[in-house]
């Protein structure tokens, strides 16, 4: 079976926010990607300390996409800071739906070089 891969990009910016395999690296759940640090391709992800819950995912916190040229996107992504035990896969990772005006998705088959 091959390795698929997942390019997300920040559409109006062309900034690339996350790059990797599809699996540990970027988990797709329940519509949305959970990025491990590792494939995050900004360091422009900042809490914005406004909390939320999910009833059984726990507790997390929006992030703000900071952007080079000093704009931000308000509460593009989360980030659980309080996760539930049983989804190891979404502990301390950011997450971006796979829906959003704003993101564009690329799915590979493997990584394009560049």
């Amino acid at each position: 079976m091959a390795n698929k891969f997942i390019r997300i990009t920040h559409r109006p910016s062309g900034t690339k926010l996350a790059e990797g395999p599809v699996g540990w690296g970027i988990t797709p759940f329940e519509g949305n990607f959970y990025i491990r640090q590792k494939f995050l391709l900004t360091s422009g992800f900042k809490p914005n300390f406004i909390p939320g819950l999910c009833i059984y995912k726990f507790l997390y916190v929006w992030m703000d996409l900071k952007l080079d040229s000093s704009s931000k996107v308000r509460s593009l992504g989360w980030m659980y800071w309080l996760p539930n035990p049983l989804f190891p896969f979404i502990w301390f990772r950011v997450g971006l739906p796979r829906v959003h005006p704003e993101l564009e998705i690329e799915e590979f088959d493997s990584l394009p070089n560049e």
